[in-house]
């Protein structure tokens, strides 16, 4: 029995290569270590899961009172996130014996064997962005004496008199929640906790992510990657001694 994510901080992005000289973007993450805050069951809460915190160095004068208290029941050291995760069993059973407990640390090595990983992160904010930079609009037209970043009209007029929910406007752009998922693991360091991702992973550098494991993984096609390739010299051959 064993909780089904961790959290982590992005480190940043790099390049790998593989056994066949193919190179594949990857993004590094820091993983861990976390420790178990609270287990949450079908008894007490109605469901099954952990609550895990990011273990990290936090004077024990800038917690608030009630986190503190929250800590102490765990004996967990002071944390900066907190979030939940699910628990995978293969029982049914989360207080026997191998169940998650509080206190419980969680370490980079809870990947080893994964093929994929779903990634929850918060985007970086723009702040105020126009239609152009927020939904990629084309604009209108550049030659002089044009305001082609203008967005134009929304269309409201006598009728409908309204403007319709989901137009598409300036606003808000970015700071929202994305989630990538099966992102495929490109490497795994036990000794420094490091998880290389291949992709692009939402979030600033040392944001805050939840890894977790994929929840729908692809199905691998066989012969993929080279196996079954026909060979060009054996194949010219082949034709030329059809044509004799």
């Amino acid at each position: 029995m064993a909780v089904t994510g961790l959290l982590g901080k992005k480190i940043g992005m790099t390049q790998v290569f593989d056994d066949a000289g193919v190179v594949h973007p990857v993004t590094v993450i820091k993983v861990g270590p976390c420790v178990v805050t609270q287990v949450k069951t079908q008894k007490t809460d109605g469901y099954d899961a952990a609550q895990i915190g990011l273990v990290e160095f936090v004077k024990a004068s800038k917690l608030t009172k009630g986190m503190a208290g929250h800590l102490a029941k765990s004996d967990a050291p002071p944390v900066r996130e907190i979030r939940e995760v699910g628990i995978e069993s293969t029982t049914g059973d989360n207080e026997g014996e191998g169940a998650v407990k509080a206190g419980d640390r969680i370490l980079v090595d809870l990947f080893d064997g994964e093929r994929f990983v779903d990634i929850i992160g918060k985007s970086k904010g723009r702040g105020f962005a126009g239609v152009v930079r927020r939904h990629g609009f084309g604009g209108g037209p550049k030659s002089h004496g044009h305001m082609f970043q203008i967005q134009g009209s929304i269309g409201a007029s006598s009728f409908p008199s309204r403007v319709f929910p989901g137009q598409r406007m300036p606003g808000h752009h970015g700071d929202a929640q994305i989630t990538v998922r099966n992102l495929r693991i490109r490497g795994i360091d036990l000794e420094d906790n490091l998880l290389l991702v291949e992709g692009a992973v939402p979030g600033p550098r040392d944001g805050v992510i939840l890894i977790s494991k994929s929840k729908n993984p692809p199905r691998e096609r066989r012969g993929f990657a080279g196996s079954g390739t026909v060979d060009p010299l054996k194949a010219s051959k082949k034709a030329s001694g059809k044509k004799k």
